[in-house]
């Protein structure tokens, strides 16, 4: 569920596959025609019904705008990066793609996406992007790879009517109040934890945040882990310990749930962290669940959160540069953004129609918008995967008391760095 806000299918932590059936790329090879239409293909993954309409709306609108360039879009229903990644070795790849942040380093250091900023113009406006999110696309050297159609960072979300029931007044604004606050709303049946005061996800997608609270890295500049560090293990003891020795946060199986949105959708967590795709889940599934949501609790004293967010790219073996960038710049500019996020299905990256749309100051999804600014995005250089794996394995045994958090860290960090090196 991690990625859904993005409508990932993206072959990495998160991402669920779509139903829908890829078609065939028909990436020309021709120049440019002064007088045809240029067709130019645009591929991306599955996503829901509503999700599918918007993006066919924002690119009816771009081609009534610009009846030079035709647009072919192409759903690829599963394994996206490894058919996008055959793709672009077999210059087969679409003009224009969908890109997850998770996934970005590795591609521009393969160095087959176009730099886009020699094509942006003053009234582009880059620095309306949320900076998190644009510099998610950029490479070392700062050069821009792709422009962030969308995201979502985590927020605290919080049940009404249980803050009420124990007397709370306000949602935690830092961790030792989250902490409090999770003893207040915990509930037991002997010793049996029936409602828990915070539901967690004890994996890197969501944890990512707490190891840099305290000044710990993930993964050095060769990318190599590093999160075996006492600084490192100084956050990450804050979620362990809140369930194994305070008992007063769990996971969704700990109660039966798939996830966290499931699992305070039944009423069986008083708050969870969860993105934007819990909103409407949480709105259809439990409408009798009253529920606010707040911005992350500081932990050490600083503001942080996670942010999930995906790009529009362009192939740098395009024959079609010019219409492709045109379609590029529509989807991730003002005008293309504002109708794709209309609906609140995912967070517009523009700060300024973040604005427009009003939702910067919405009750619920304002706390998510706050975020955008500090968000940490879910990537760490090409060698993510590997020390993600590495990091999971370890921090779930850790979590379930099967080992001590500086041992699983140590292992972890050991067995991640000589993959790493195994594979270089």
């Amino acid at each position: 569920m991690v990625l859904s806000a993005c409508g990932g299918n993206s072959n990495n932590d998160g991402a669920s596959p779509s139903s829908s059936a890829p078609a065939s790329s028909s990436a020309s090879t021709t120049p440019e025609s002064a007088k045809d239409p240029v067709e130019v293909t645009l591929a991306g993954w599955g996503s829901s019904p509503e999700e599918q309409a918007l993006l066919q709306q924002v690119l009816d609108e771009f081609q009534a705008k610009n009846p030079d360039v035709k647009v072919k879009y192409e759903v690829i229903a599963d394994q996206y990066m490894d058919v996008i990644k055959t793709r672009l070795i077999g210059n087969e790849a679409p003009d224009v793609f969908y890109l997850d942040a998770f996934e970005a380093p590795a591609l521009i250091e393969k160095d087959v996406l176009e730099p886009l900023d020699g094509y942006v113009t003053p009234e582009f406006d880059t620095n309306d992007f949320e900076a998190p999110m644009l510099n998610a696309f950029k490479s070392t050297d700062g050069k821009t790879y792709g422009f962030p159609k969308d995201y979502s960072t985590l927020a605290l979300f919080y049940n009404k009517k249980m803050f009420a029931d124990a007397n709370i007044a306000a949602p935690p604004a830092t961790w030792d109040e989250l902490l409090a606050v999770s003893e207040k709303l915990t509930k037991k049946n002997g010793k049996k934890v029936e409602v828990y005061g915070l539901g967690q996800a004890p994996e890197l997608a969501r944890q990512m945040f707490m190891i840099n609270a305290f000044g710990g890295k993930l993964v050095d500049d060769q990318g190599n882990a590093t999160f075996a560090t006492p600084e490192a293990e100084k956050g990450l003891s804050l979620v362990i310990d809140q369930h194994t020795k305070a008992q007063t946060a769990g996971q969704p199986s700990d109660v039966g749930a798939g996830w966290g949105g499931e699992m305070f959708g039944q009423q069986k967590a008083a708050m969870v962290l969860e993105g934007n795709w819990a909103i409407p889940y949480i709105q259809t599934n439990f409408p009798e669940v009253d529920f606010g949501t707040a911005e992350v609790p500081t932990v050490n004293g600083k503001k942080g959160t996670m942010a999930f967010t995906v790009a529009y790219v362009m192939n740098k073996n395009s024959q079609k540069k010019e219409a492709a960038w045109k379609l590029l710049s529509y989807l991730t500019g003002k005008e293309g953004m504002k109708t794709w996020t209309s609906k609140g299905f995912a967070l517009p990256t523009r700060k300024s129609v973040a604005a427009e749309l009003g939702f910067d100051k919405d009750p619920i999804r304002g706390a998510l918008v706050a975020g955008g600014s500090y968000a940490i995005p879910w990537q760490a250089g090409s060698t993510l995967s590997t020390v993600m794996n590495n990091f999971n394995n370890q921090f779930v045994a850790a979590y379930s008391g099967q080992s001590t958090l500086t041992d699983a860290l140590n292992k972890g960090q050991d067995t991640a760095n000589k993959e790493i090196e195994a594979a270089k």
